[in-house]
């Protein structure tokens, strides 16, 4: 072995334990950022679903009765 891979090899053993929290926060920070991605998309298909529904429902019409208005509009055309 040559003395650069012994150098290596001795920091590693004496930096273990920050390279094992390094590592470990580094696969914490992924699932974190997966389950959001994950629940982005989900949220958004959701979404989408929803308002494509609704866009697909019928539309209600409400009907009234405007035979008031109309006598009492042609009432005042009449009183010119």
């Amino acid at each position: 072995m040559s003395q650069a891979k012994v150098d290596h090899n001795k920091q590693q053993r004496a930096n273990r334990k920050k390279i094992v929290a390094k590592q470990k926060r580094q696969r914490l920070a992924a699932i974190i950022c997966g389950w959001a991605i994950a629940i982005v998309i989900v949220g958004w298909a959701g979404y989408s679903i929803y308002r494509s529904y609704e866009n697909s429902k019928p539309i209600e019409t409400i009907y009234a009765n405007l035979e008031s208005i109309d006598n009492y509009l042609s009432s005042l055309n009449a009183a010119e």
